[in-house]
């Protein structure tokens, strides 16, 4: 008797290594200290979020520092958490903790976006640094963060602003005074690239916003992953909706001198990632890697401009974060961010577990210090 063979199917490529299943809250953000101490961060889009920062320890995530930081009394509130969408482990191994202060991408008001600074030997907050509301506008959503300390006094800090409703650009912080300014505001490579020039499909469905009457729209998101190159003069981002990245001089982007104009002429187009991408990392051997929404994997770029894929697997849905670990692992959470109801026509269709992964590249973090 023959027998019919099976039929071929998508292969995986690369390890993918569980490091925690989420039950709960869907999480966003994921960093690893020197030590190897696992935060994740939990921003408030509509899940019962307990806290918004936590640390993994003996297989439960717990709040970080503490429950009473993670507890607002407002949106605005200048003293804790609001809504985390970042964290960040810098290179002296402090934890930096990007507070969105935009629950359910609600207007933010002064004392709610803020990027906060927590000395990882004392698990205590050691400088808090609020934007002002003309870089953090009320339409604002700080999205990624990072950092070089050899600029400045303290070092300097770059985050994007990925808006959906209102301006995009990148947003520069000085660590040791605190101030703060807007660069590449409304940059055209700083926006989303909508219909008819951008179609996403993700798991054979075209990813737009669908509202439970049947109406439609497109995504908006604009400068969101962002990553700095292994020697700190390019800083890279992408926009959510987009399938190109673009970077900029770190010696421009901080030239308080230059004009906007100036800064721009900086601005490289990147080329085509080939995917649409929420996150960017870099490692110490100066490789660039893009998440890849659409087909579950994550890629990175040579310093000789090749590409190659670092790993694909079905369990990698929507790959969101990556932090790139002294360990020599690069770690991403999948959170099937796509799945949410305003993209499902008001259905949730999100099947917990998410889950955060780890693979091996055999690299470390950038050390800008």
């Amino acid at each position: 008797m023959s027998t019919v063979p099976e039929p071929a199917v998508d292969e995986t490529l690369g390890e993918l290594e569980v490091v925690h299943l989420f039950t709960g809250a869907m999480p966003t953000g994921v960093s690893v200290s020197d030590s190897g101490r696992v935060f994740v961060c939990y921003p408030k889009w509509g899940d019962e979020v307990v806290f918004t920062v936590g640390e993994l320890r003996d297989g439960e995530v717990v709040a970080y520092p503490t429950q009473e930081l993670n507890d607002a009394r407002s949106d605005a509130d200048p003293e804790r958490l609001v809504s985390v969408q970042s964290i960040v482990v810098d290179p002296a191994d402090r934890l930096w903790l990007l507070d969105t202060g935009s629950p359910v991408f609600q207007p933010t008001e002064h004392g709610g976006p803020k990027l906060v600074c927590v000395d990882l030997a004392t698990d205590a907050v050691v400088q808090t640094i609020l934007f002002p509301t003309d870089v953090a506008l009320p339409t604002t959503y700080l999205n990624d963060v990072r950092f070089d300390l050899r600029r400045g006094e303290a070092g300097t800090a770059y985050v994007t602003d990925s808006s959906d409703q209102g301006p995009n650009g990148v947003v520069v912080v000085d660590l040791a005074s605190g101030e703060s300014w807007r660069r590449l505001h409304e940059h055209p490579a700083t926006k989303a690239v909508t219909p008819p020039d951008l179609r996403m499909v993700v798991e054979g469905q075209e990813f737009i916003e669908r509202a439970g009457d049947g109406s439609t729209s497109p995504i908006r998101m604009g400068a969101d992953g962002i990553a700095i190159t292994a020697d700190g003069s390019r800083l890279f981002w992408c926009p959510m909706a987009g399938r190109r990245w673009y970077s900029v001089s770190v010696d421009a982007l901080t030239d308080r001198s230059l004009d906007d104009d100036a800064v721009a002429a900086t601005v490289v187009d990147e080329g085509d990632k080939g995917c649409v991408s929420d996150g960017l990392e870099t490692d110490d051997h100066g490789r660039l890697y893009v998440t890849d929404g659409e087909h579950d994997a994550v890629h990175r770029r040579l310093p000789d401009g090749t590409w190659e894929t670092v790993v694909h697997d079905p369990r990698l849905l929507w790959p969101d974060t990556m932090s790139v670990a002294a360990d020599g692992h690069l770690y991403v959470t999948a959170n099937q961010l796509y799945r949410q109801d305003k993209y499902r026509g008001g259905a949730d269709q999100r099947r917990p577990p998410y889950v955060l992964f780890r693979t091996p590249i055999d690299a470390g973090p950038v050390r800008l210090r």
